[in-house]
């Protein structure tokens, strides 16, 4: 299987959730976005989906 460079953003999941959500009739707070983007990036590296590497590499 070959290797391919994906980025993550998690302001990019955030926004993503919050249109999402909004459609179903959901208006959460900029804190939740947050969380929930962040707990979805932890589920991808935890899941292997991704690896988490510094920004500096």
């Amino acid at each position: 299987m070959r290797e391919i460079q994906v980025f993550i953003d998690t302001e990019e999941i955030a926004e993503f959730f919050f249109h999402e959500l909004v459609k179903r009739g959901y208006v959460p707070s900029e804190e939740e976005l947050e969380e929930i983007a962040d707990i979805t990036f932890e589920y991808l590296v935890e899941k292997s989906i991704i690896d988490e590497e510094d920004e500096d590499e």
